[in-house]
């Protein structure tokens, strides 16, 4: 590795480390400010930690940081190296984080303002943290062991962990507090993704069509993307075939499926989420 190299994935590490740290902070602070003195719920673990301050008047980092490190202990072998590290600076902080902000608070009392921008400070904090390669272990951990021996999965599983903690809170925060508490999870995810995909995500497109010239030729002229063609063969008819596959942003899927369907209904297509796209007509690999 040369000096150049390393220049660069040091500069890249402490710019992670930034980002770990701002959205350890927003998190701490979507449950400091927001969560806790308008006694809703939350996922995962941080929802535990909560149950157990309206219970016991535990602290939330200090019962984070406990139940994050166990699941840690169990759970590192689901997760890369890097990834590893990350979240577990990303614990640390989260915990440092709850327990400095726990006496800093906003003068608020509408509830649906409170739940919406609880959501925004949790996703753009979580958000940031996933971007960057890292979890919040938790709730992300247990999908991971559900997802290898059970074969749930993973978003599904995140899904139904935390709506069973959410409910589960139901007997301690009331009714109205769960529905607020899923609004501000919506909300969340929704800001989530915007910040994991950014601002205008991308989709990879695969297209198995007897009319695949005609298609590529379309979507060249009316979309001005480029196609390159895959080259495979049918399983049992093991009749050679011609595979589109082509990246575009999302909004220009619509336009996609209308030229599709006009020249071959019978068309075979898939879609796929793509985070990053480096390259001519995107971004560029060196930056």
């Amino acid at each position: 590795m040369d000096g150049q190299t390393k220049g660069h994935v040091m500069k890249k590490r402490i710019l992670d480390m930034l980002v770990i740290i701002v959205g350890s902070m927003l998190f701490a602070l979507a449950v400091n400010l927001f969560v806790i003195p308008n006694e809703f719920g939350e996922g995962g673990v941080t929802g535990v930690t909560i149950i157990l301050y309206y219970l016991f008047e535990w602290s939330p980092g200090l019962i984070s940081l406990i139940l994050n490190s166990l699941l840690l202990i169990v759970g590192y072998k689901f997760l890369d190296k890097t990834t590893t590290i990350y979240t577990v600076i990303a614990v640390f902080l989260h915990s440092l984080f709850l327990h400095l902000t726990k006496s800093w608070h906003i003068e608020s009392d509408e509830l649906i303002i409170n739940a919406i921008f609880g959501g925004v400070f949790a996703g753009v904090g979580i958000g940031m943290i996933i971007r960057i390669g890292g979890t919040t272990a938790g709730s992300t951990i247990i999908a991971r062991m559900l997802n290898k021996y059970l074969d749930w999965n993973v978003s599904y599983a995140l899904l139904i962990v935390d709506l069973i903690v959410v409910f589960a809170s139901y007997f301690i925060i009331g009714a109205q507090s769960v529905m607020l508490t899923i609004v501000m999870l919506y909300v969340a995810t929704k800001v989530m993704d915007f910040i994991i995909e950014g601002i205008n995500p991308k989709k990879a497109i695969t297209i198995v069509s007897k009319e695949q010239d005609r298609i590529a030729e379309q979507v060249n002229v009316i979309i001005g993307r480029g196609v390159t063609v895959i080259y495979g063969r049918g399983y049992y008819t093991n009749s050679p075939k011609e595979l589109l596959y082509i990246v575009i942003s999302k909004q220009e899927v619509s336009m996609l499926k209308k030229i599709v369907r006009s020249i071959d209904k019978e068309a075979f297509i898939t879609i796929h989420d793509v985070r990053d796209v480096f390259g001519e007509g995107f971004v560029d690999i060196s930056k």
